[in-house]
């Protein structure tokens, strides 16, 4: 498989990251560099890993997942993102929400958005394609577009104010909804 595909394959793979990235780069207060790159980093490295377990994998596992991996994102999408917009419609003084880019809610944002990555890997293994060049190209390319949505989602927060956490759960419920729309109708 030549670079150009891979490339493609990562950037298809990096859509999700990036759009929760924007929802919760808009939503966060603090504008440092400590969330982003740990957001980046987690996702990027879910996004390398993910491909890697499903080229390991073989067919019988990823059957049993490709069942019900669509329920799963869609379900930690859905809670981060309502408990976002139920944050958002606090008052002032409430305190500070919960980082979405720290504990539990960074594992489940970080599986949400690489299970399918999982199904690449078990494509990757089906061509016989060696598994760790699409695999670093797809963890830094999702890295990347991850450190581009929170900048991007910063921005757009700064000019759409506290309620961009209410976009930004949103967010989160859509593309759990397009998971599980894509998964159920395809």
């Amino acid at each position: 498989m030549g670079f150009g595909a891979i490339l493609i394959i990562a950037v298809g793979l990096g859509m999700d990251a990036l759009s929760v990235a924007v929802g919760i780069g808009g939503a966060r207060r603090e504008r440092t560099w400590g969330p982003t790159l740990r957001l980046a980093f987690s996702f990027g490295l879910f996004q390398f890993f993910m491909p890697v377990a499903g080229w390991l994998a073989g067919r019988t596992v990823a059957d049993i997942i490709a069942a019900y991996d669509h329920w799963i994102a869609f379900a930690l999408l859905a809670y981060v993102g309502g408990r976002m917009i139920r944050e958002s419609f606090r008052g002032e003084e409430a305190a500070q929400p919960a980082d979405p880019t720290r504990g539990w809610t960074l594992l489940m944002l970080s599986v949400a958005t690489s299970i399918d990555a999982l199904a690449v890997g078990l494509s990757l293994a089906f061509l016989k394609t060696p598994i760790l060049f699409p695999s670093a190209v797809i963890g830094a390319v999702c890295f990347l577009m991850t450190v581009a949505g929170m900048r991007f989602g910063e921005r757009l927060g700064r000019l759409v104010g506290r309620r961009m956490e209410a976009v930004g759960g949103l967010v989160l419920i859509g593309i759990g909804l397009k998971i599980l729309l894509e998964h159920l109708t395809g």
